[in-house]
């Protein structure tokens, strides 16, 4: 053993620094969609290969080798889309200043969330985190443009097409629109609680995220994360509590974790 790493060139240590890398990206893109589930589906026949070759199950070994025999190719037409996700995201400039865009977000949500409280127009704002959500930005309708007030308000008008469902902010800027949100199942969710509502807890029982939630009955501002909903904030208590969850947190990540954290 000691033999081993003595022998080890610095160059080796650079190579496996660079597998280690690729792997953890592609989790990271993978996390949270239902790629991840295809893949587990994938090792499970690898092992299912290997254990049929081990204990002479000729017939299962021959279907399986026949199927792994193509296994690039069909990885690569079952994981197309993460991939030219991938190849996208190699070629954007990865250094994003998280902290000012957080600061950017928060402001421009609270305004949104405080007019649309005044005038009672119901809203379900998504604040991405570290968990992938890519299942639902991809089913949603692409928006891609700069976080503002006046765009979230538009797009939760009650005459605008998407209003009902959820807008996903990450990193400044509104990814889609009309997102449908997975209903939570917990047994002990008030009657009272909408269909708004059940979808913010659902996501966040699934997620990191944070979710703003205006009623359209009440015009109350509700704020939920991990399962739990802190009801009836004005601004200012709003504020003050994404602020607490993000601004102190992204102002204390070391860059180099920020870099490899995003997605």
């Amino acid at each position: 053993m000691f033999d081993l790493l003595t022998s080890l060139r610095w160059q080796d240590f650079f190579d496996i620094l660079i597998v280690w890398f690729i792997i953890y990206r592609v989790l990271l893109i993978i996390r949270g969609t239902r790629a991840a589930q295809m893949l587990a589906g994938i090792a499970i026949i690898i092992f299912a290969y290997f254990v049929a070759k081990q204990l002479g199950l000729i017939t299962v070994y021959w279907i399986l080798n026949t199927f792994l025999s193509s296994i690039f190719l069909i990885i690569i037409i079952i994981f197309q889309r993460d991939i030219r996700r991938a190849l996208t995201q190699v070629g954007q400039t990865t250094f994003a200043k998280s902290f000012e865009n957080t600061a950017h977000s928060m402001e421009e949500v609270v305004k949104a969330a405080r007019y649309m409280a005044q005038k009672r127009t119901g809203a379900l704002i998504v604040l991405a985190r570290e968990t992938g959500l890519k299942d639902y930005i991809d089913a949603g309708q692409r928006v891609d443009a700069e976080l503002s007030k006046e765009l979230l308000i538009s797009l939760f008008q009650t005459t605008a097409p998407l209003h009902d469902g959820g807008v996903i902010i990450r990193l400044g800027r509104i990814l889609t629109a009309g997102c449908v949100l997975p209903l939570t199942k917990n047994p002990y969710i008030s009657k009272r609680l909408g269909t708004r509502h059940r979808a913010a807890i659902g996501l966040s029982e699934e997620s990191d995220a944070v979710i703003v939630v205006v009623s359209e009955e009440t015009g109350r501002i509700s704020l939920i994360q991990h399962g739990a909903i802190t009801s009836d904030l004005d601004a200012n208590s709003l504020k003050n509590r994404l602020e607490a969850i993000f601004v102190t947190r992204e102002d204390q990540r070391p860059p180099w974790k920020s870099w490899l954290n995003r997605s």
